[in-house]
């Protein structure tokens, strides 16, 4: 088994690419500390290791984050775990859903048809390109124009997430959605 890795604009996080199916297409899976990896074997076998305080799983990706110490040092026991689940047969998560289909907050009300098209963009748009550098954007509210969204995986944290949400995500909705006025991470 061959994995790949690959940088992410979070200098904290890295991307690993098993060659094979994670979750699936359309679903993820946070595990940002130790506690909320018990329902997942290869999260918990990840920050089993030392200086691991994040783990991400998308469709084909694993993403980790470190707390501390260096990419050349925690590489090699990410790569074994990640190998030695892969090869071993344990499935990816305990219960029963593969991870979340859509991991967007549900909105009712006035600005249903809104939202609709907020997540519209989100996921045909945004969120593919997201995926790409190992993380996820998903919708957690619309008030007065403002678009609030949670940054999951290396985008969680990641120096450049501000000016990726203000530049990138912002204007990309403002075009689409013209009642979007503002973008808000949660």
């Amino acid at each position: 088994m061959f994995i790949q890795t690959e940088a992410t604009p979070n200098p904290a996080t890295l991307k690993f690419i098993p060659g094979r199916e994670v979750l699936g297409e359309g679903h993820v899976a946070d595990f940002p500390n130790a506690e909320a990896a018990k329902r997942s074997p290869l999260a918990m076998r990840l920050f089993g290791v030392e200086g691991v305080s994040g783990v991400f799983f998308g469709s084909d990706f694993v993403t980790v984050t470190k707390s501390d110490g260096e990419w050349q040092h925690l590489k090699p026991a990410l790569l074994g775990a990640i190998m030695e689940h892969f090869t071993g047969g344990a499935p990816m998560l305990f219960d029963a859903v593969g991870g979340q289909v859509s991991a967007h907050a549900a909105h009712e009300g006035e600005n249903a048809e809104i939202v609709a098209q907020i997540k519209e963009v989100l996921d045909t748009r945004i969120r593919p390109a997201v995926a790409q550098d190992g993380g996820d954007i998903t919708f957690q509210g619309f008030e007065d124009g403002v678009v609030f969204l949670n940054m999951q995986g290396s985008c969680a944290g990641c120096p450049s997430s501000t000016i990726t949400l203000k530049r990138g995500v912002e204007n990309t909705l403002k075009h689409y959605v013209p009642e979007v006025t503002e973008v808000r991470a949660t």
